[in-house]
């Protein structure tokens, strides 16, 4: 949620982000109309609690002749009192559905626009290229026993797949050499749940315009996570949070389920796109004051795990209609994949500034005593998605695949993978 007194203050800020997001600014006037109806209806009910509890000591001292008379407005008066609760009430409401429906306010230099308006930031890396036809990681995994699309399909539908073999070890390899740079950067491990309650998910932002790519399970009420930020925030809701020593940050290890609506002959081939996949992701919670440079160290540590697998990729600046609601501002890393001669998504990190500490009651306690929003970030550090990148860039024309060497001790010390018979 946005910070009502900027929306009081400043509103031109929000109109203008709105605006960048391609989203609607009538909202920012619906909801200041909305603030102004609330805050009236609430005064309105604290004057007429206040005359009722002044009536109450007047009714209580009354001569005994005058009570049955006092009595009879005392109770129209606790009618009035809670009709003007009830108002109050709905107002409040109102401005909440209103005022959630505003999109988080991006940070100064985010691009406007939408998907294809994103600014390159840099490009690292040569881009592979092969004295033969490079194949798929589709086809490469088939040839390695590393990936079996064929019997994911059979047991789960479409879009769903097993590792095995190699491709299981790779994956928990690529998951452990993360969480080993994590735990060097002082995130503390987490293994976090897969199923929240409606209240987190909504705190994060992440039942908007996409919350058709969401599981629910309408018997439990509850919602399978598509990330483990979404636990991760949920972690420390209504809280008050000590960051007099800096941010607290979290490496969530966590199963992710998307259902990938809308999709529909989008990435059909492999594992680029699919329902189920795993994640470590990076989690911090810090003051408000240092949430870009927090952003900053997180692009940092992606990047490092990126050069560790001796992937070719660029930083892109994510244009303002397609941050999602809670971001102010995101930064994408992008691969080189080479079959398919463009650069694909790895890992994304968000600035998500106060607005989901504000949903989600998430505080510090500021030197005058008085508690304030925390500002949230996340970040990917790995994900099965990596798994395409690594095997096509490192692929020989044999159709084996030479293990980068910084995974290779997750590996049992294995530099090459072998074709299967």
């Amino acid at each position: 949620m946005i910070d009502p007194q900027l929306l009081r203050d400043n509103p031109d800020t929000i109109r203008r982000s709105q605006e960048s997001r391609g989203a609607s600014v009538q909202l920012v006037d619906d909801a200041i109309a909305a603030d102004s109806e609330r805050r009236t209806s609430i005064q309105q009910f604290e004057a007429l609690r206040a005359q009722q509890n002044a009536f109450s000591r007047t009714v209580a001292t009354a001569p005994g002749d005058q009570k049955k008379a006092l009595v009879l407005q005392a109770q129209a008066l606790a009618a009035q009192v809670k009709d003007a609760g009830q108002k109050a009430a709905d107002a409040e409401a109102e401005f909440g559905r209103i005022v959630g429906a505003i999109g988080n306010v991006t940070v100064d230099g985010v691009p406007a626009g939408g998907e294809d308006d994103f600014v390159t930031l840099r490009e690292v890396g040569t881009r592979r290229e092969f004295d033969f036809e490079p194949k798929d990681h589709a086809e490469l995994g088939e040839i390695l026993g590393a990936i079996d699309i064929a019997r994911g399909v059979k047991v789960s539908g479409s879009r769903f797949y097993f590792l095995k073999g190699v491709g299981a070890r790779l994956e928990l390899g690529l998951m452990s050499l993360a969480l080993d740079k994590a735990l060097a950067e002082g995130f503390t491990p987490l293994i976090t749940p897969t199923l929240v309650r409606p209240e987190i998910m909504a705190g994060t932002g992440f039942l908007g315009e996409h919350s058709d790519e969401i599981y629910y399970l309408p018997a439990d009420d509850l919602y399978l996570t598509g990330t483990s930020e979404v636990a991760l925030a949920g972690f420390h809701s209504d809280e008050i949070l000590d960051l007099s020593n800096g941010p607290l940050r979290y490496a969530g290890w966590s199963t992710c389920y998307r259902r990938e609506a809308g999709s529909a002959g989008k990435d059909n081939r492999g594992i680029l796109r699919v329902h189920q996949f795993n994640k470590l992701e990076m989690f911090t919670y810090v003051l408000p004051e240092d949430a870009e440079a927090e952003h900053e160290r997180l692009v940092t540590w992606q990047e490092s795990m990126l050069a560790a697998c001796e992937l070719s990729y660029r930083v892109i600046d994510v244009a303002a209609g397609d941050l999602g609601s809670s971001a102010a501002r995101k930064f994408d890393i992008e691969a080189w994949v080479p079959t398919q001669g463009t650069y694909r998504e790895l890992t994304s990190t968000s600035n998500c500034t106060t607005y989901q500490a504000r949903r989600l009651d998430i505080r510090y306690r500021t030197e005058s005593g008085k508690t304030s929003p925390v500002a949230t970030l996340n970040g990917t550090l790995a994900t099965t998605r990596w798994l395409v990148a690594i095997l096509e860039t490192h692929q020989q024309a044999d159709g084996s695949v030479v293990v980068p060497a910084a995974l290779r001790p997750y590996l049992g010390g294995l530099e090459v993978f072998e074709p299967v018979a």
